[in-house]
């Protein structure tokens, strides 16, 4: 039994008349009586009495118009819904992301996603950056919100930069550089550090210790902790100072400061990365809603 069929009997059984139902399909009537009496051969039964004067359903025929009915909408259904699928408005999307970044505009951008596409179902999973990068080549994310600390040279990602956020020295604000409105490379020489353990982000780490190097000192690293918050509450309490991206300031307190340094113009630029073979075709969706946001 084919579509087609449940089709041309459907027209005939509304309109009970051969050659009203083929204008409507747009085909031959004796393509609609050819159909018709195919579909009784396969079935076994009747559907229609006819003579030259009228077309009847059968008893048979008034029970199997309900059935097809129902079978032709779950089967237009079904192919609407597939046709979705395919490019990616039925399905499921998996994003991970670092917090301070997105804290912004995710939640906006996400609501909006959802409102096109009611049809896709979206996992956030807040993560730490090395775990991004591991669930990013493992393929459990579709697509992450992080630094551009991950390997960019790597052949299997792409990347789109969002924005750029200059590095600042945060301290406490009762410490003795505090009240100076920026502040020198060179006064932190002396000065206690608070950092993310290397493990988390290695290439952040990294170039971190590089950018103090081209200075011609290294950090005088006094504490160090696994998550980005703690590092954040260390320097609250007075016992060293750190210098992270300034987007971090959405976890600062008013106890917390923090200042421009003077020598530098280093950024570090927030991107949109995703594997090059993921075929997920909700991911170019939900890159389109980028588009529209203003970074500035």
């Amino acid at each position: 039994m084919e579509i087609r069929q449940l089709r041309y009997f459907i027209a005939v059984a509304e309109h009970l008349n051969f050659t009203e139902a083929a204008k409507k399909l747009f085909v031959a009537q004796p393509a609609v009586s050819q159909q018709i009496a195919s579909l009784e051969k396969e079935i076994g039964f009747k559907l229609f009495n006819r003579d030259k004067h009228s077309v009847q359903l059968t008893h048979a025929g008034s029970v199997f118009l309900k059935d097809a009915l129902e079978m032709l909408n779950k089967s237009e259904a079904a192919i609407k819904k597939a046709r979705k699928a395919a490019i990616g408005e039925v399905g499921q999307i998996s994003i991970g992301f670092l917090n301070a970044p997105v804290k912004k505009f995710l939640p906006n951008l996400v609501k909006e996603f959802r409102r096109k596409y009611p049809e896709i179902q979206i996992n956030l999973n807040h993560y730490q950056t090395g775990q991004i990068v591991e669930r990013l080549r493992n393929a459990e994310d579709d697509l992450a919100f992080t630094m551009s600390f991950i390997p960019q040279d790597n052949s299997e990602w792409e990347f789109k930069t969002l924005f750029s956020q200059p590095y600042v020295v945060f301290m406490n604000q009762e410490h003795p550089l505090a009240s100076k409105e920026s502040i020198s490379i060179y006064d932190l020489k002396d000065e206690p550090f608070v950092m993310l353990e290397r493990k988390e982000s290695p290439q952040g780490y990294d170039h971190l210790f590089r950018l103090f190097a081209n200075h011609g000192f290294l950090p005088n690293i006094s504490i160090q902790n696994t998550r980005i918050e703690t590092v954040l509450m260390i320097v609250e309490a007075g016992l060293g100072i750190a210098v992270l991206p300034k987007h971090l300031e959405v976890y600062a307190n008013p106890s917390l400061k923090y200042i421009e340094i003077e020598e530098w113009n280093h950024t570090v630029d927030i991107v949109v990365a995703w594997k090059k073979t993921n075929p997920n075709p909700s991911i170019p969706l939900f890159l389109k809603e980028l588009e529209v946001i203003n970074w500035r």
